[in-house]
């Protein structure tokens, strides 16, 4: 545990990573999947819908 009386060591020579260098094609590719996992998602609910209605008794 620290009392809060400790001096802590800082390192002046932190480089700092810039942002536009980050990852900024990562973060594309990730929105492109999650785009297309939802149209997939979205024409399975679809035809799992189509076929339900389809299997459905009208004569109730």
């Amino acid at each position: 545990m620290s009392t809060g009386k400790e001096q802590l060591d800082v390192e002046d020579d932190f480089i700092a990573v810039e942002a536009d260098d980050a990852e900024p094609a990562v973060v594309e590719v990730a929105k492109t999947n999650l785009s297309k996992r939802r149209t997939i998602d979205n024409l399975l609910e679809e035809r799992r819908l189509q076929k339900q209605l389809a299997e459905y008794d009208f004569d109730l």
